[in-house]
């Protein structure tokens, strides 16, 4: 029988929340405590958990009945411990590392975003033992094919834009709805493909609104009176109103067609996850736990060509994974008569 100590590690869930956290929580813990014979507790509230020493030891039954809850049953927090440390604040990052000591851990597990992985990364300059998750409804971390909490939003926002046809149609509007996505336009692009979109609107593309009218005009000289305009949030557009208000507000103005919009918010990040993101964040959670048990430390876990792979953190880290221009399904949807807004520029 092995006399070797066991390894303690700790799990936090940081940034907002997506569905599947509770998913990947799972997987890290299961596979840690049953394969591994590894000790594990849950920091409270992301960061700030590791900070205040505010944290739950994790036993088994502690992971069941959680797979299919949205959220994270550890909460979580968009606290940055290392926002003012170039200004000589280094207190939060100190008591990391003495709470990371005196309680023995091995390792973290970092399960986030884009900020997250960047705090990851800090604390592996530290010394730390971390490992990354990558979750975000924005799919928009560098160095994985695709996050989890993606096909929760995607799904969604899908589900809005069909419901808008109908009403659309019957009232020969044109109706704007807006998702999530302040950099990058995956959302966007993905619901306004699966939704049948007309026009596409995203943060990585300029658009000209002459050109979004024309094509609505074109579209209403052709018989069809109404349009889906599916619009990312973070579009240029005037800080006063939301994106989609601004579009609706000049699409109208322009054309004199009736217009109405639908921000979709925060309904995009809540509720149970698909099947899909259950079995992506419980697959980077098991392998999140494998690495640890190798030791492959200061990586994060992530699907390229649908395989799992360990990608070193310093690489990842301040990078954003957007759209671009030659992508696939953007010159796919160009073919099939999607507009962009960007016809006329």
């Amino acid at each position: 029988m092995s006399t070797e100590k066991p390894k303690r590690i700790g799990i936090l869930t940081a940034g907002g929340d997506c569905p599947g956290l509770n998913a990947a929580i799972r997987g890290v813990g299961k596979t840690a405590i049953v394969k591994y014979g590894m000790e594990v507790i849950g920091f409270n509230a992301g960061y700030t958990g590791l900070i205040r020493k505010d944290y739950t030891e994790l036993e088994e039954s502690d992971l069941s009945g959680i797979l299919t809850l949205g959220g994270t049953i550890l909460g979580t927090s968009r606290e940055k411990p290392y926002k003012f440390a170039n200004e000589g604040d280094t207190e939060k990052p100190k008591l990391i590392k003495e709470n990371y000591k005196d309680l023995g851990l091995d390792a973290v597990v970092c399960i986030g975003g884009n900020g997250t992985m960047k705090t990851a990364n800090r604390l592996r300059q530290e010394g730390l033992n971390v490992i990354g998750i990558p979750k975000t409804i924005d799919n928009d971390v560098w160095g994985t094919d695709v996050t989890f909490g993606f096909d929760s939003a995607l799904q969604i926002a899908t589900e809005a834009i069909d419901r808008l046809h109908t009403t659309a149609n019957s009232h020969q509007r044109v109706m704007i709805i807006e998702v999530m996505g302040h950099h990058a336009g995956w959302i966007a692009l993905y619901a306004g493909m699966a939704g049948g979109g007309d026009i596409i609107l995203l943060p990585e593309l300029k658009y000209n609104i002459r050109s979004v009218c024309k094509k609505i005009e074109e579209r209403y000289e052709s018989n069809k009176p109404y349009s889906i305009v599916v619009v990312a949030e973070g579009i240029e557009h005037p800080k006063r109103v939301s994106a989609a208000s601004h579009i609706a507000e000049a699409i109208q103005t322009y054309t004199g067609i009736e217009t109405r919009e639908t921000v979709l918010g925060y309904i995009q990040r809540g509720g149970s996850p698909t099947p899909m993101d259950r079995i992506l964040a419980t697959r980077y959670g098991a392998f999140a736990a494998q690495c640890i048990a190798e030791e492959n430390y200061g990586t994060m876990v992530a699907m390229k060509n649908n395989a799992l792979t360990a990608v070193p953190l310093d690489e990842i880290s301040d990078k954003l994974k957007l759209v671009q221009k030659d992508e696939k399904l953007i010159g796919k949807a160009r073919r099939m008569g999607v507009s962009f807004g960007d016809e006329y520029l």
